[in-house]
């Protein structure tokens, strides 16, 4: 049974969650040939500010419509 875990920056929204774990679950059965019902897949949303690259961590989306700070 595969468990395919996926973390992500948080405020993606369950639409878009939940076409990335169908894409998944499609990809995995495809290579596998194994039931959707035996893929499981786990979203983990991580906070920004918490996700470091390069030694620096992300920083927040900003809100839709808000103007971009100068």
């Amino acid at each position: 049974m595969p468990f395919i875990n996926i973390k992500i920056y948080e405020g993606f929204g369950a639409k878009r969650k939940n076409k990335i774990a169908a894409r998944v679950t499609d990809a995995v059965c495809s290579v596998t040939s194994l039931p959707r019902e035996a893929v499981w897949v786990v979203i983990d949303e991580i906070d920004p500010p918490d996700w470091y690259v390069a030694g620096k961590p992300g920083k927040k989306k900003r809100a839709k419509g808000s103007k971009r700070e100068r």
